[in-house]
C-alpha cells in the first residue's frame, strides 16, 4: 500500500505508484522540479532528493516539517476541529493571504495546511493577485495528517527543498541524478492546470519537454514525465518512450470520477 501524503492534492501520484514506480529513473538522487504532494518522494527509496516548486507556500510547509519547532504541528491536532467552520476557514484564508512576509514561516505553513485540509477537494488555486481562493470544503471531519507529518519529517532528512522555477531546478541536475517531472497537465484534464498564480501553457510544456531532452542528450540523465494524453505527440516526437496508464480521478468539474488516461514518458540514461 502506498504511503499517503501530508496534503490533499489534485493529481497526486499516491494511487498510481505501482504503475509509475517501474518507469522512474535509476539514479542516486531524484530531482523533482514540480514537488506537488511529494507522493513520489514518500514512496521511493533514492539516497537523496532535490525537491523544488515555484509555489513558495508549498516549499515553506515542507521546509518547516523538515525542521520543525518542537511539537509545533502536533499542537495543531488538539485544536483541529475548531477549523471546520465556514467563518473560521475564511478568516484563516484572509489571514493567510494578507500576512505574506509579515508572519513566521511556521505560522504560514500551519495556515496552508489548515486551508488544504479544509478547502474544497484539497485544491491549491490562486487568483491573479496571488491570493489563495479555494472555497470552504464543508467536510464532516477533516483528517489531521499526524502520521504523514512524522513520516515526511523522517524522509526529509535525505532531501533538499527549494523554491525555484523548473528551469532553474533543471540547471542543478548533476551526473548521478534522475529527473521526474509532474507538471500541471496539458489542457484537457479538469482542474489540474493552475496551482499557482502563473499558469502552465502549451508553450511551457514544449519548452519543458525540449529542456528534458537536452539534459538527456548532453548529460545522459534518465528522465521520466507524467502528463495527460494531450502531451503524447509532443514527447513521442522527441524520442521519449510512451507508456499509457489509467489513473483514478479525485476531482472532476462535471462530477464524473471515472479513471482518466495518463501518459508516462521515459528517456533512459545514456551513461
Amino acid at each position: 500500500m502506498a504511503n499517503k501524503t501530508i496534503l490533499k492534492w489534485a493529481g497526486s501520484k499516491v494511487r498510481i505508484m505501482e504503475q509509475l514506480r517501474p518507469h522512474l529513473p535509476n539514479a542516486k538522487r531524484l530531482v523533482e522540479p514540480f514537488a506537488g504532494s511529494c507522493a513520489v518522494m514518500m514512496n521511493t527509496d533514492y539516497e537523496q532528493y532535490l525537491i523544488a516548486d515555484v509555489n513558495q507556500d508549498l516549499i515553506t510547509l515542507y521546509q518547516c516539517v523538515s525542521d520543525p519547532i518542537e511539537d509545533f504541528f502536533e499542537s495543531l491536532s488538539f485544536i483541529w476541529e475548531r477549523f471546520n467552520k465556514r467563518d473560521i476557514y475564511y478568516a484563516i484564508r484572509d489571514r493567510f493571504n494578507n500576512s505574506k512576509g509579515s508572519t513566521s514561516p511556521y505560522n504560514n505553513a500551519a495556515d496552508f495546511l489548515i486551508l488544504n485540509r479544509h478547502c474544497y477537494n484539497g485544491l491549491c488555486r490562486y487568483n491573479q493577485s496571488g491570493g489563495f481562493n479555494v472555497p470552504f470544503g464543508n467536510y464532516k471531519k477533516p483528517y489531521f495528517p499526524r502520521n504523514e507529518i512524522i513520516s515526511f519529517s523522517e524522509k526529509a532528512q535525505h532531501a533538499d527543498f527549494v523554491c525555484l522555477e523548473w528551469q532553474d531546478t533543471l540547471s542543478l541536475v548533476e551526473d548521478n541524478d534522475g529527473v521526474y517531472c509532474d507538471p500541471p497537465y496539458m489542457a484537457g484534464r479538469d482542474g489540474f492546470t493552475q496551482y499557482h498564480t502563473a499558469g502552465f501553457t502549451d508553450a511551457d510544456h514544449e519548452a519543458l519537454a525540449i529542456a528534458l531532452k537536452d539534459i538527456n542528450d548532453n548529460q545522459g540523465n534518465p528522465v521520466t514525465v507524467s502528463n495527460s494524453p494531450q502531451a503524447k505527440t509532443l514527447y513521442a516526437d522527441l524520442g521519449f518512450t510512451i507508456h499509457e496508464i489509467e489513473a483514478p480521478r479525485t476531482i472532476a468539474a462535471n462530477g464524473c470520477r471515472k479513471p482518466a488516461k495518463e501518459i508516462i514518458a521515459v528517456l533512459k540514461g545514456v551513461k
